[in-house]
């Protein structure tokens, strides 16, 4: 019997330990998107990505500002924070999305662009969208099935 119960606790100790680091892998702070390759977030991270055509655009300061509030809220929620702020770099993200000026973009992890939006968003905002999204719902719903 004591065998099982060993064997049994050698099997969980190091599942609890993956889950762990998986959440401690996620970034809490802005990413520069040069350094991104978004078929590497297929299925695994959302994005917001922050584009403008230069680091001193207001209102790419003032999104800046609101998503240093609370980082973890999007660690929690599996996303990226992407910037993008030089245009000549021409990196993967901006040929994919063609933002104009300052943009937004909330990805989902299929990689489609959920959400644009053309002026910053309050992170209460944005969190409060991707809640609402059918695979943030389901991913809910998997951790607290009695949630219902």
């Amino acid at each position: 019997m004591k065998l099982i119960l060993s064997f049994l606790f050698a099997m969980l100790f190091p599942m609890a330990a993956l889950a762990q680091t998986e959440v401690a892998t996620i970034p809490q702070g802005p990413i520069d998107a040069a350094d991104v390759t978004l078929a590497d977030l297929l299925y695994v991270n959302r994005a917001v990505i922050v584009f403008a055509d230069s680091p001193q655009d207001p209102n790419f300061i003032r999104q800046m500002e609101l998503l240093a509030r609370d980082p973890a809220a999007l660690a929690e929620r599996d996303t990226l924070w992407i910037v993008d702020t030089d245009p000549a770099a021409r990196t993967e993200a901006r040929r994919k999305f063609r933002p104009r000026g300052f943009s937004m973009v909330i990805v989902e992890k299929d990689g489609t662009a959920v959400i644009r939006k053309p002026l910053p968003w309050e992170l209460r905002e944005i969190t409060n969208a991707i809640d609402k999204f059918p695979s943030r719902r389901q991913e809910v719903l998997e951790r607290n099935p009695a949630g219902r």
